[in-house]
């Protein structure tokens, strides 16, 4: 029987991390050296295919304790976006952006038809200009009236009288000033502009439309920063703190992230870690998958380089060293990849010697 073997890191995966733990890997008569304990499983039922192993080193397989990772998956979402609305109702009547057009603070964005509170500032601004000429007229009577009543020339009544319409007058001033400032507050809902700078990622009304209060109009993104969100069981969550850094990976793009703190989630049992990435230079999509790389108390795993494993349709196997000089080849079950190394959840022992191939292909 024939069988195909294709060398290199087979199995689908992501580099969770780099080894730290000390790992010596020896060409020829290789050594796997790690801490770690031996292993009573029994080797599964092996099938030979391979009768001669020229061409191939060999590494043996050894128990390590390395730290665990948790993977979290979750989304990379902008660290500023706002969705602007109005007070108003009102027409639309310019839409100053598009979509994608990258903006700066207190750019105008949005504007509405504001004419009926223009017509109401103006009322306003008379008002306040007729409150201050009579309070003008009424500082000049009580300022008479004070000479006067200090030559005993008017009674106190007429005193009392000119100082009453003197503060009534301040009070009018005070109110007109205020209508004022409210029809100048107003009128500022009708110009939506970008409460920072970042990009304009939805324009959801055109000129002609009408604006109701609280209606989405335009939405700004800042993508500098980005807040990757992602739950993780409580075990998980204790091994993280706020300002450590982490792995993170974004629509298969490595970043390294800080952790912005951990909260509990709204599903009972779960927490909610945020970490923060610097994207200023634009590498990683917003709104785009994530997952979160953390790492936990060490473990004791078992290794075998990626580059021996084999894949023959859904099933992975090792290529093992028998003691006549030959290969047996073992179906194995994997786990997380690791660098260049992959985990071996069963199928191989401690002590066993995986072959691999210094050829393109193996073939028997």
């Amino acid at each position: 029987m024939a069988a195909l073997f294709r060398r290199g890191p087979l199995v689908a995966g992501r580099t969770a991390s780099t080894l730290r733990t000390g790992l010596v890997l020896l060409v020829g008569g290789g050594t796997l050296a790690a801490c770690g304990g031996d292993s009573t499983q029994d080797a599964p039922e092996a099938t030979r295919v391979v009768a001669s192993t020229e061409g191939m080193r060999e590494v043996a397989v050894v128990d390590s304790v390395l730290p665990d990772v948790n993977d979290a998956v979750g989304t990379a979402t902008p660290l500023l976006s706002a969705t602007l609305s109005t007070k108003l109702m009102a027409a639309v009547t310019a839409v100053h952006v598009k979509e994608g057009d990258v903006v700066r603070e207190g750019q105008l964005l949005v504007s509405l038809d504001v004419r009926d509170i223009d017509a109401k500032a103006a009322q306003a601004t008379g008002n306040l200009q007729s409150a201050e000429a009579m309070l003008a007229d009424a500082e000049l009577q009580t300022a008479r009236m004070r000479a006067l009543y200090a030559d005993s020339a008017a009674p106190k009544a007429q005193l009392d009288a000119a100082e009453a319409g003197l503060a009534r007058a301040k009070a009018m001033v005070s109110a007109a000033r205020g209508g004022v400032a409210e029809a100048s507050a107003v009128r500022d809902y009708g110009a939506l502009r970008a409460p920072f700078a970042g990009v304009v990622t939805q324009r959801l009304v055109d000129p002609g439309a009408f604006a109701a209060p609280g209606m989405p109009l335009i939405t700004v993104q800042q993508s500098t920063s980005l807040r990757v969100s992602a739950m993780v069981p409580p075990g998980a969550a204790q091994q993280v703190k706020r300002g450590q850094s982490v792995s993170v990976t974004i629509e298969g793009v490595e970043a390294t992230g800080t952790v912005e703190g951990v909260v509990a989630a709204a599903s009972g049992g779960l927490f909610t870690v945020n970490v923060i990435v610097n994207n200023r230079e634009g590498r990683y999509p917003t709104g785009g998958s994530a997952t979160l790389s953390l790492v936990g108390a060490p473990r004791a795993v078992r290794l075998v380089p990626l580059a021996a494993v084999t894949r023959e349709g859904d099933l992975t196997g090792l290529l093992v060293r028998t003691p006549d000089g030959g290969a047996d080849r073992r179906w194995v079950r994997l786990g997380r990849v690791r660098g260049d190394f992959v985990e071996v959840l069963s199928g191989v022992n401690a002590g066993d010697r995986v072959l691999i191939s210094t050829e393109s292909e193996v073939r028997t």
